[in-house]
């Protein structure tokens, strides 16, 4: 057992007191789980390299390769491919124990035919079929372009990647992190599919110029329909081939690093594509290999499948693919997706209206156990790399260590923040915002467990929805965004999108995300080349001339989004403490808060612009202008005089013009 464990969030949440045998419960498995993997294994690090074992492996000592499937419920496995003709009974594989099977191939037999770039797959015989399957650690996987099958692919290059990283360290970019979450594939302004080494050469300068510490990569594990966004994975030791190769991808990441950003993947362990030719799903002829047996493996909303994250192999198989992408790939950590559908059986469904239900039958003990060593391997691995959650519950101690009664993730999402802005858009008037819903939606959160906070997701970006810009501005944003043109839309809309967009990343949390494009309002929707639109890229793309063109609105939000970024680094906003509310203003919608040592002053009244407007100062003494919303570089009308500085009076009072739909920050300075 571990010592000094202490649960230290019951000591911090008397609500949490009820359930202390429950938080104590869940450390004692995962000491017990994590003691079993070291008896059986040595270490977890030693568990975790199941890529090293099953798959495709060069044996230097027997001077070949072997290749290693596990499927208990088989009948018999034949290796096929290329090499051998693809014929389904010259190469069976042999059963060992525990459900392996096992072929070697002697280089000097097949050095000339088991070579690079030649396909294969696994004929596995069941009680009830015979059928060619991708095997399930495969590295690599293609699609024949008139077939449109997938196959695997051997990928013996001739000489490994050369990295340059090797002085690169995470930690500055992860301690406060500017999250730029980015899509390869419509990466690009072209109507086609962008490649990992264009975004690289292209897009990776942007960011790095717009200030984020951080790339956050979707899509990268291979899946067969592009449309799913990355999130129904079949194949998942493989870097997506549509997008390049392997060291393709790893040109990205080393790009990247030499520019001091951080590069996190966006990890799909919590479900997978239940098609049977590509993925894993009833590999060895059952429904329970590696997915839950009947109706608990399958995800009615996601129409996928579900993990068995009891099982050995499972877990295996998954932790050795974190292990796999942080070593042959050099991420720097993860961005869990789903992980409040592995929390609870239930796959959050349903309203979290009281603290039983954090701690009820219906949470899921293995995936929580999985979740718990996932995150002491990455830290294990690279111990200032990141992990962050996808979790909407606000399940206690998600974001705290096993001993301290958590699961151990670094981070979690904000997920409720784009959803608040979307709802207020779609549903209530300017007129109608409470602030204090405001105050309450984006700056709550747990005590210490630490926060990214976006104001909307990619998700909202989708086909059938908005982003926030389009739910602002609409077809406007079509007709009326050159620099030269007054509208009331645009200029409400460009007014609130970078309200929202200060206001998230000042209050809302110790980290920020943002969705490429949507620094600079990008319009429209995404979409991705289905049947329904022609198979058109039309919508999966980003149009960054938009915001290249100075003659066009665009400009000002990108500048914004910079300097935005630029005062959150200067000042350590997102290592700051939580925000100090210092005035509520329900009439006039103003909200002013400290935090990092400045003072933001939000305006989002629609008309009421307030001469000599008056709220107490944390401290006497002489304030200065360090952003302004309303500043014409930002789009904004100029209204403030930005040269004024601004003292307190003897009551210890400010005073300033407080502009319509405009944030002022202020620095004190004497």
């Amino acid at each position: 057992m571990e010592k000094d464990i202490h649960l230290a969030i019951i000591k911090e949440d008397p609500w949490l007191v009820p359930y202390k045998e429950e938080i104590l419960q869940r450390f004692v498995r995962f000491q017990r789980a994590l003691l079993e993997i070291e008896l059986a294994e040595d270490s977890l690090m030693d568990f975790a390299k199941g890529h090293h074992f099953f798959g495709i492996n060069k044996d230097l000592e027997r001077n070949g390769w072997v290749y290693r499937e596990w499927a208990p419920e088989a009948q018999a496995l034949y290796l096929i491919g290329d090499f051998n003709q693809w014929d389904r009974s010259s190469h069976p594989l042999e059963r060992k124990e525990w459900g392996v099977w096992e072929i070697f191939l002697p280089a000097s037999e097949y050095s000339q035919s088991f070579v690079h770039q030649s396909l294969i797959k696994v004929h596995v015989v069941t009680a009830e079929s015979a059928l060619d399957r991708i095997p399930a650690y495969i590295t690599r996987v293609v699609q024949d372009e008139e077939s449109k099958d997938f196959s695997g692919q051997l990928w013996f290059p001739e000489a490994e990647f050369e990295w340059t990283d090797k002085n690169f360290s995470p930690k500055k970019a992860l301690t406060a992190p500017l999250v730029y979450e980015c899509h390869v594939g419509m990466g690009q302004e072209k109507m086609g599919l962008g490649t990992y080494r264009e975004f690289a050469d292209l897009i990776v300068p942007k960011i790095k110029k717009n200030g984020y510490t951080a790339i956050q990569l979707m899509a990268v594990m291979e899946h067969p329909y592009y449309g799913s966004f990355g999130y129904h994975v079949s194949n998942f030791y493989s870097p997506s081939s549509r997008f390049g190769t392997p060291e393709d991808l790893k040109y990205l990441v080393d790009t990247a690093h030499g520019m001091g950003l951080a590069v996190i993947m966006d990890i799909v362990h919590s479900h997978a594509v239940q098609n049977v030719s590509e993925g894993l799903n009833e590999f060895d002829g059952s429904d329970h290999q590696y997915f839950h047996a009947g109706p608990k493996g399958y995800h009615e909303v996601w129409d996928s499948k579900l993990f068995d994250y009891g099982k050995w192999e499972v877990k295996r198989f998954l932790l050795s693919n974190i292990r796999y992408w942080m070593e042959e790939f050099h991420f720097d950590g993860f961005r869990f997706d789903g992980v409040t559908s592995m929390l609870y059986v239930h796959h959050g469904l349903v309203t979290f209206d009281h603290f039983d239900k954090y701690f009820n039958d219906d949470v899921d003990q293995e995936a929580i156990i999985f979740m718990q060593l996932a995150n002491r391997l990455i830290h294990t691995i690279k111990p200032d790399a990141i992990s962050i959650g996808e979790e909407v519950s606000g399940m206690p101690g998600l974001c705290r260590e096993p001993m301290e009664g958590g699961i151990g993730f670094d981070f979690r999402m904000a997920m409720g923040i784009p959803d608040f802005f979307i709802k207020i858009l779609k549903d209530q008037r300017d007129e109608d915002w409470d602030i204090f819903e405001f105050w309450k939606v984006v700056s709550e959160r747990r005590y210490k467990e630490k926060t990214i906070a976006y104001a909307e997701s990619h998700d909202q970006a989708l086909v059938g929805d908005k982003s926030i810009a389009f739910w602002l501005m609409d077809k406007e944003m079509y007709f009326n965004m050159h620099v030269n043109d007054s509208h009331l839309v645009v200029d409400r809309g460009i007014a609130y999108h970078k309200l929202f967009r200060l206001f998230t990343i000042s209050l809302g949390g110790e980290g920020y995300l943002n969705f490429m494009g949507n620094e600079f309002g990008h319009p429209e929707w995404i979409d991705f080349p289905r049947e329904g639109n022609d198979w058109s890229y039309q919508h999966a793309r980003r149009q960054w001339s938009l915001a290249e063109n100075k003659e066009l609105k665009y400009k000002f939000l990108l500048y914004w989004d910079n300097a935005m970024i630029r005062l959150v680094k200067k000042y350590n906003v997102l290592q700051a403490s939580f925000a100090e509310q210092l005035h509520m203003d329900t009439t006039n919608k103003v909200i002013i808060f400290r935090r990092g040592g400045l003072i933001f002053i939000f305006n989002f009244n629609t008309s009421q612009s307030i001469f000599d407007y008056r709220f107490r100062a944390p401290e006497m003494g002489k304030y200065n202008l360090v952003l302004n919303s309303d500043s014409t570089k930002f789009g904004g009308f100029g209204r403030i005089d930005e040269s004024l500085s601004y003292y307190t009076n003897q009551n210890q009072m400010l005073s300033t013009y407080l502009t319509n739909r405009t944030v002022l920050v202020l620095e004190k300075v004497g």
